[in-house]
């Protein structure tokens, strides 16, 4: 007897972002994606985008049809958004994410937080930061994403929606382009980014709070339970390319006061 698995169907918001565009192409053979967007022209792959606006209910609602897992990257992605900026797409979108997932019956959802929801803790040098601590801000920015993740925790308790998120750090091609310790500190690969979200998608556990992150050596962020809980296991890490050189600071090199300005 031949058995047949058929593969989960995942939308992909933000699919024309720079995460949301390469998780389209990374992750195109392992399952069946709906790609989303607000802009057609502006496709990451050859197929067709779902257009939808955050703001508008029924437009996420109408994307939610069949759908498996949401893996939520839509959103302001700036630490120097503004309010009016975070508050559509970072409150009033991630809620309305959630809330369309739970009426369809949904089973995950996938929420891209980000290191800036515990910026605070960087800019005051107060390492290391661990995922159950309080979260502290850096930015409107970053308090958008500890809505997020408060909202997500609400909607996994009353609702029994599986909700993960993933506190992103520097997604970036190339890191040692960054000048600053920190932000080449926090750098996630590529291929290390589409491994955790794919940890994500698969694991077990139904909630929790991760960071997501290379194996970089000078890594202040605790990725104990993203390795034991969802199964991570990083590939990369900005040491180890060509021409990289670390100086290594006793306690992390200083962070500066602006942080996160210019991030």
């Amino acid at each position: 007897m031949t058995h047949h698995t058929a593969r989960r169907r995942v939308l992909i918001t933000g699919a024309t972002g720079g995460i949301g565009s390469h998780l389209a192409r990374t992750l195109a053979e392992e399952y069946e994606l709906v790609l989303h967007g607000r802009h057609p022209d502006e496709a990451p792959t050859a197929r067709a985008l779902k257009l939808a606006d955050l703001a508008a209910f029924e437009e996420v609602a109408a994307l939610m049809d069949g759908i498996d897992t949401v893996v939520h990257m839509a959103g302001a992605s700036s630490p120097e958004s503004s309010w009016e900026a975070v508050l559509e797409a970072n409150v009033i979108g991630v809620r309305h994410v959630l809330e369309a997932a739970r009426a369809a019956g949904v089973r995950r959802v996938v929420l891209a937080s980000s290191n800036h929801a515990m910026g605070m803790y960087d800019r005051q040098e107060l390492w290391p930061v661990y995922p159950d601590q309080l979260p502290r801000a850096d930015s409107l920015y970053g308090v958008s994403k500890v809505f997020g993740e408060s909202l997500g925790r609400f909607y996994h308790d009353e609702h029994g929606l599986d909700v993960l998120c993933l506190r992103i750090g520097w997604f970036a091609e190339d890191p040692l382009t960054a000048q600053e310790d920190v932000l080449r500190g926090m750098w996630l690969s590529p291929r290390d980014c589409t491994q955790v979200v794919r940890c994500a998608i698969e694991a077990p556990v139904r909630f929790g709070l991760f960071y997501a992150i290379s194996d970089n050596p000078n890594r202040r962020w605790s990725m104990t339970n993203t390795q034991l809980e969802l199964g991570y296991r990083p590939q990369d890490a900005w040491t180890r390319l060509p021409g990289a050189q670390e100086q290594v600071v006793e306690g992390g090199e200083p962070v500066p006061d602006s942080w996160p300005r210019g991030s």
